[in-house]
């Protein structure tokens, strides 16, 4: 995959010296404590892992108006049949999302963002669905920045676990499943020109293809952040993700961080984003001001080592919503 190097100067970050503080925001919190999408259990609980580790508190330090808006109602697995092997749990997830998406919508409508705290990934085909159609009613769109170890982008018919927190950006772009793609009635929701992959490291090779087929050019692995630096490849992001757009949703899984600073996480792997260089590219995001809302997902408590990884979770929301060193 190539990454293209963006030409326009209409969406560069702002110079971190000197940068004037952002207005605060009315911030909602949402929690979606699914778990059905993946194989390990656990990430139902990352929810209340953040809150515990201090959220609100740490928002509102900041001087955001913060106001917890509970959780989305989900299922329990274990009272639910798993429906197809090759997309396990697909209509309790799409159920879920659909719930996600409604109660994200009515946030932006309400002129509040959205701060949705995970859960598995597969949330995200709700989260991004109810930003989507809160912009098209506008007759905008937005584009979103996946920050993660994996691209999730594979279908039922390519993935090899039918685990369905693989699945969602597939949804998003329009490759399927159509349950979870086809939320409020239209699809995709964001266009392959505004969608960036930031710090994937474990693709599928059917995920390669699909990434292909989809049109999604901007796709920078951990090799191109160690190459190129943290700065470069989130300001070519952040360009690609606002060009034409309203802004852009920040999906952001814990397991992008390697498991030395993030081991509580549901698909732990290997070689991931330093701390700074985490918190760096949090800074860049606020420094930017073109988010519109912003997601935390696979935060899993049970193999955690004190709640580390929901504390710096909730470390790199504040950093995304504008805390600085200085």
């Amino acid at each position: 995959m190539t990454n293209k190097t963006e030409d326009s100067n209409d969406a560069q970050p702002q110079q971190h010296s000197g940068t004037q503080a952002r207005p605060p925001r009315a911030i909602r919190v949402i929690g979606v404590p699914l778990d059905m999408g993946a194989s390990r259990r656990g990430v139902d609980m990352g929810p209340s892992a953040m809150r515990v580790a201090g959220l609100e508190a740490r928002l509102e330090a900041l001087g955001h108006q913060v106001t917890d808006g509970g959780n989305i109602l989900v299922e329990i697995a274990e009272t639910q049949a798993s429906g197809s092997k090759s997309a396990r749990y697909l209509k309790e997830i799409t159920e879920t999302c659909t719930r996600t998406a409604e109660a994200v919508v009515k946030t932006l409508d309400d002129g509040m963002t959205p701060l949705v705290l995970g859960g598995d990934h597969s949330l995200a085909a709700g989260s991004v669905s109810g930003v989507s159609e809160f912009y098209r009613r506008r007759g905008e769109k937005i584009g979103v920045l996946w920050i993660d170890a994996h691209s999730d982008i594979n279908t039922p018919q390519t993935s090899p676990s039918g685990n369905v927190h693989g699945m969602p950006l597939a949804a998003l772009v329009g490759l399927g499943p159509d349950s979870l793609g086809k939320i409020f009635g239209f699809s995709p929701k964001i266009a392959a020109e505004n969608t960036v992959l930031i710090g994937v490291r474990d693709i599928d090779a059917a995920e390669r293809d699909n990434i292909c087929r989809a049109g999604v050019a901007h796709v920078y692995t951990m090799r191109d952040i160690d190459e190129r630096g943290m700065r470069t490849v989130m300001e070519e992001a952040l360009s690609a993700a606002s060009r034409g757009t309203a802004g852009y949703h920040v999906s952001l899984d814990m397991d992008w961080i390697d498991p030395e600073d993030a081991p509580g996480v549901g698909t732990p792997v290997r070689g991931g984003a330093t701390y700074r260089e985490a918190h760096l590219a949090m800074e860049i995001l606020a420094d930017h001001g073109r988010m519109v809302s912003f997601e935390i997902v696979e935060v899993n408590p049970v193999i955690d080592e004190h709640n580390r990884t929901a504390d710096l979770a909730v470390e790199l929301a504040c950093s995304a919503f504008g805390k600085k060193i200085l």
